[in-house]
């Protein structure tokens, strides 16, 4: 739990990077508190949807009790029920049934032993991190006994048949699944190359988080690193860039997503960090932008309440000085932040960044 003060802190990080719209997706109910508070304008901050406490394999292991939550996290008011890892086939599909019942969306991971297509089926709104699209490539007769897990990815790597990338984008566009692939972090974290010390360097905007979690960030890092091997990792980062190359030119439809604060994936500096990805495997800089407005209003079905600059659509519009069409990194040249109607020139932006990285003693 964040104290107070690091809480607006992270909301000011969106907000200075022109994140207007955030989907929470590590669901806690003093969230509520805070997405009110910032509806109101009592606190400066995007506009919040708030996805559920995680229902996973390890708290979650009977049909009944993902019912019973399912249930609940509707009657609370959560936007999407947050499904993770290590859930049954069972307990996933008693959580689908029910969360197609009641009218609440369900998106996140794809635990591995339901698998994407079965997710796909299932109506799951939303896959994060491409997750399982790499298991998915491997036939039936070679999928392990026992799911690989992230970090067992590498063994895959032999197995898989890039063939069946066809097969997975047409399952996704069919089923109108939306895909959040959060690119950078996933490189980063999970399967990079860098050390905490290049990483670091390459990412000044970490001054803007607490010592103590940048700190968590590095041991992560260096720690995955010291026992990987990077040659995989690259095959990993390959398949994946292909994969949601794919998924882009076969016209599934795709979130810009960063999944932060999460390692070295600071608010709202991660997006720009993303989107040059995204335009390095070959989307153009409009396609790329489209992700992070029209389609997000698309996916909220809110298209006639934000998503595009229009006459009585929500006043949260980004200023720029530069044309962001002729080069994505121009999305950093801000003359200002409009959010809910409240104007934030550059210099007052400035002006809260460097008294944030004081606060840190950075």
């Amino acid at each position: 739990r964040m104290l107070p003060a690091d809480a607006t802190n992270l909301l000011f990080l969106y907000i200075a990077n022109g994140v207007t719209t955030v989907r929470g997706m590590q669901g806690d109910r003093s969230q509520f508190t805070m997405r009110d508070k910032i509806a109101r304008g009592e606190t400066l901050g995007p506009r919040l949807f708030l996805g559920s406490t995680s229902i996973d394999g390890a708290g979650v292991t009977t049909p009944e009790q993902a019912e019973q939550l399912v249930r609940e996290y509707k009657q609370i008011g959560y936007d999407l029920v947050k499904v993770h890892e290590g859930l049954t086939l069972e307990v996933f599909d008693a959580l689908a049934a029910t969360a197609n019942e009641v009218g609440i969306p369900f998106g996140g991971h794809v635990p591995d032993r339901v698998g994407l297509l079965h997710a796909l089926d299932a109506g799951q709104v939303s896959v994060d991190h491409l997750d399982n699209y790499l298991q998915a490539l491997v036939t039936e007769q070679l999928q392990p006994v026992e799911p690989t897990g992230l970090q067992g990815i590498g063994a895959l790597m032999d197995v898989i048949d890039e063939g069946r990338i066809p097969q997975l984008v047409e399952a996704t566009r069919a089923a109108r699944a939306w895909v959040v692939p959060t690119m950078v972090l996933w490189e980063t974290a999970f399967y990079g190359d860098r050390s905490a010390v290049e990483l670091r360097r390459s990412r000044p905007e970490v001054r803007y988080m607490p010592p103590e979690t940048v700190e968590a960030w590095e041991q992560t890092v260096d720690a995955r690193l010291a026992v990987a091997d990077l040659e995989t990792n690259r095959r990993v980062r390959m398949l994946r860039r292909t994969m949601l190359k794919a998924l882009h030119d076969g016209g599934a439809p795709i979130l810009l997503g960063t999944d932060s604060p999460q390692v070295f994936s600071v608010p709202g500096f991660a997006m720009h960090h993303e989107m040059r990805l995204w335009v390095d495997i070959g989307m153009t800089p409009y396609q790329v932008l489209e992700t992070g407005t029209r389609r997000v209003a698309e996916y909220f079905d809110a298209t006639a309440d934000f998503g595009s600059v229009a006459v009585g659509h929500r006043a949260d519009l980004l200023l720029l000085t530069a044309n962001p069409i002729e080069d994505i990194a121009n999305v950093a040249q801000r003359a200002g932040v409009m959010v809910n109607g409240r104007w934030i020139p550059e210099t007052q932006i400035q002006d809260r960044l460097a008294d944030i990285a004081i606060f840190y003693g950075n």
